[in-house]
């Protein structure tokens, strides 16, 4: 992998708790500092080619892990390209990506899903460790405003009502091997990019990672979403998705939050509208123990995702400030 920065962070141990597409594009900047990146992992997907597998063949979801695994490997090569390889819409394998059966397989042969994570880890030469948030078969469980109960990630994305709450059942399910030593060991924790409640809030409701991420020292960063997410976060605010995350972790869970400040292409504006997504406004202000940093974290690409280079840059800004002792040093 071609080196971009200097050495100053690459035994900084960074641990970011999250899921889908917003944890493996930050996982791609972060790598550039530090060699020392745990990613932890909500396996609460049930939909696509993870749920088939999931409801066929009785695994954990292994889709998200799929994407952290690449985005961490030293060069997205061919290999890699292979793991993200998606078979055509017909015939048994529709749908399904060669690096979803690849972890299966390996998960058997291991005699478990952590197993089959970590050969295909060697098998990417990924630079850090990718880590299910929970080994446990679950499914989230949305309260709605109105009471309304929905089971099911998929489920919980594509409905239009307000969530009030969600829950994992059964539960809480005990963390994974590693999960809660790696949060105690970190010079930092980032939350998110990802989906508020299915993809963040998830991982709070794993037994044992709130009450670690409480006792945490060391900066928490959460890292506030471009955009709303139709249903999910339809017209949430910045303090609105910071609110979640407290409701849900029974208090104060951050130190600082990143976000964007970049404003969106017209285009791109009226795309994500006629889809019912827009920016997420940044109406929070430092106070209450929480600092907001401010920063063009926009990618100029045809998506509303953040720049995985500018993402990672304003993160370390954070840390380089604000870590104590300095980061990679074993603390007492």
């Amino acid at each position: 992998m071609t080196k971009k920065y200097s050495d100053r962070f690459a035994d900084c141990k960074i641990v970011v708790l999250g899921g889908g597409t917003g944890l493996s594009s930050l996982l791609r900047g972060l790598k550039q500092y530090t060699r020392n990146i745990t990613a932890v992992v909500a396996v609460t997907d049930d939909g696509g080619s993870s749920g088939t597998l999931r409801r066929e063949l009785g695994v954990l979801p292994p889709g998200d892990i799929r994407n952290c695994l690449v985005a961490l490997s030293e060069q997205e090569n061919l290999m890699s390209q292979l793991f993200q390889y998606r078979f055509p819409a017909e015939g048994s394998l529709a749908g399904h990506s060669f690096g979803n059966l690849f972890i299966t397989a390996m998960s058997s042969l291991a005699g478990g899903f952590d197993g089959g994570i970590a050969y295909a880890s060697k098998v990417l030469a990924i630079r850090g460790e990718v880590l299910p948030a929970t080994l446990s078969p679950v499914t989230l469980q949305a309260v709605l405003a109105d009471g309304k109960i929905i089971d099911g990630e998929s489920n919980i994305s594509r409905s239009n009502a307000k969530i009030r709450e969600i829950c994992i059942r059964p539960g809480p399910p005990p963390a994974g091997p590693r999960v809660l030593e790696a949060i105690r060991s970190a010079d930092a924790i980032v939350i998110g990019p990802g989906s508020l409640y299915t993809s963040i809030i998830a991982n709070f409701l794993v037994r044992g990672i709130v009450s670690a991420l409480r006792r945490a020292t060391v900066p928490r960063i959460y890292v506030a979403n471009i955009m709303t997410q139709p249903g999910e976060t339809s017209a949430y605010s910045l303090a609105d998705h910071v609110a979640a995350l407290e409701k849900h972790a029974g208090g104060r869970m951050v130190d600082f939050v990143v976000a964007n400040t970049a404003k969106l292409p017209p285009v791109l504006a009226r795309r994500y509208a006629r889809e019912e997504s827009y920016p997420v406004v940044v109406n929070l202000r430092s106070g209450r123990g929480i600092k907001v940093v401010k920063a063009d974290l926009l990618s100029r690409v045809e998506y509303a995702r953040h720049d995985s280079e500018n993402l990672a840059a304003a993160i370390f800004s954070v840390i380089s400030k604000h870590a104590s002792p300095a980061p990679g040093r074993r603390r007492d």
